[in-house]
């Protein structure tokens, strides 16, 4: 049965209400975090927002978890050298974040890390505080990648540091 609340909402979220959330300034403040952060690790770092869902993606009841790792494999986040990507994705429509990451990293930490990041990065969006929570977010999976994946010399940046809006 189709979520009629839901449908509608994604239907009245603009491009407009996304940009007023997350402006030039956070875009480029989530850009320097990733940045420094991958100073500090081998692992590659995504962060994508999206504002709405598409009609049929809504009728056929697609989740935030489903379209993350959707955007996940579209974007070769899985495709770096040591399958260490992640992706933090931002459902604005939903108020929902999800993290996705790459074998080689998601194996190594329980699901419930992950998820306790989405919920801290919420907690700052519900507040309206888009910068602190998605820098907050970064750091976060960040400290987890340092942890697992210390930086080495060899170490490329394989992926953009650059948030992407969708």
């Amino acid at each position: 049965m189709m979520d009629i609340p839901r449908f509608i909402r994604h239907l009245l979220t603009s491009r407009w209400q996304v940009r007023r959330a997350f402006p030039p300034k956070t875009m480029a403040e989530i850009a320097t975090a990733i940045s420094a952060a991958e100073q500090t690790h081998d692992g590659e770092l995504r962060f994508v927002i999206e504002g709405s869902l598409e009609p049929w993606d809504l009728l056929r009841g697609m989740s935030p978890r489903e379209r993350a790792i959707e955007v996940f494999s579209q974007l070769g986040v899985w495709d770096t050298e040591h399958n260490n990507g992640v992706l933090i994705y931002v459902l604005l429509a939903d108020h929902a974040v999800e993290i996705v990451a790459d074998r080689g990293i998601d194996t190594r930490l329980a699901a419930q890390a992950w998820s306790d990041i989405c919920r801290e990065i919420e907690t700052h969006f519900k507040r309206q505080a888009y910068q602190l929570g998605a820098v907050a977010g970064v750091e976060a999976v960040a400290q987890f990648l340092k942890q697992h994946y210390p930086r080495s010399e060899s170490d490329t940046n394989e992926l953009p540091d650059a948030p992407l809006l969708i």
